[in-house]
């Protein structure tokens, strides 16, 4: 396929799957259905809610500096939040395309080499990959016995086992396959996994690993208070369980992926995880679409600030 066409089709692709989940989800939920949930709720949760985020960006900016002091570069703090505003702004535009800016922005302001930066956001990116994996495990954990009983009532048992069962063949086949290979899927996949494996054993070699670690939990931790703190804001929601919040946290995070800035996704994956444990629709769709709305609000006035005042910020270069 032409290399035109494929960059193409990854902005469009996205952004056309965002159009269809905006239409789907406000579908049996109409828009001023979310507009009377917004009125009636409670505006003090909303806001802390955005404030909470705001710090885990802060934290960050803040703990992208232990990565590069290692190398050499002691970036200002400033060009710092600056760059990562800017990377979640940019990704609502083209996704991914934020961390290639980010990483210009580096090598515009502070003379970090681009790949020298962009590799210290790719092992960041392992350190949340492996605390949200945590994040899984421990809501498996905390929540095996409801889980397990809502497959058991959902599926066929013996389905189950034989589904686990095949995916377990599939991956161990998989993985003999990828390390005897030569094949240029394989290798490439090879150097994929060394590349995640060195990111993150590479977190525990750096100077400053213990308050890297801290940035990481607390990071998180603030993350996964913004999701229950604004969930207060809506009275339908009170009293929600902690699985509902852990499940409902962990699909609305996968969902940003899926389209620009989870636009649509969002409030899909949090009613269909809100769902499980029997929480209506108008509810969870709205508060989806509140928690999404003052985010992306947030975002869109502090990274459009961000990309005016760095040049001014860094007028001597």
């Amino acid at each position: 396929m032409n290399k035109k066409i494929k960059k193409a089709l990854k902005i469009i692709l996205p952004l056309l799957l965002g159009v269809f989940l905006v239409w789907y989800s406000l579908k049996d939920v109409p828009i001023p259905v979310i507009i009377e949930y917004w009125k009636s709720s409670n505006k003090s949760w909303i806001v802390l809610g955005v404030f909470l985020g705001f710090l885990s960006h802060l934290s960050r900016a803040y703990r992208w500096r232990f990565q590069l002091e290692p190398m050499g570069y002691n970036i200002r703090f400033g060009n710092s939040i600056m760059a990562v505003f800017a990377t979640y702004l940019i990704n609502y535009t083209i996704p991914r395309s934020g961390e290639v800016a980010r990483a210009t922005i580096l090598t515009n302001y502070e003379g970090v080499p681009f790949e020298k930066g962009f590799g210290t956001i790719v092992a960041e990116r392992i350190a949340d990959l492996i605390v949200m994996l945590g994040i899984i495990i421990i809501t498996l954990f905390l929540q095996f016995d409801f889980i397990y009983a809502f497959l058991i009532e959902k599926f066929n048992p013996i389905k189950i086992i034989i589904a686990l069962i095949v995916i377990i063949l599939v991956v161990t086949l998989l993985s003999l396959y990828i390390k005897k290979s030569k094949s240029k899927f394989a290798l490439k996949t090879k150097t994929f996994i060394s590349g995640l494996t060195e990111g993150a054993l590479s977190i525990f070699k750096m100077k400053k690993k213990w308050p890297f670690i801290f940035h990481t939990l607390f990071i998180w931790v603030m993350y996964l208070l913004m999701f229950y703190v604004t969930s207060l804001a809506i009275e339908d929601l009170h009293g929600i369980s902690t699985g509902a919040v852990l499940i409902g946290f962990i699909s609305a995070s996968f969902s940003i992926a899926a389209t620009s800035g989870g636009i649509g996704a969002y409030p899909l994956a949090i009613y269909g995880a809100f769902l499980i444990f029997g929480i209506e629709k108008d509810p969870s769709i709205a508060f989806g679409w509140i928690m999404w709305a003052a985010q992306t609000l947030m975002i869109i006035v502090f990274g459009g600030l961000s990309l005016i005042y760095l040049p001014v910020y860094n007028r001597s270069k």
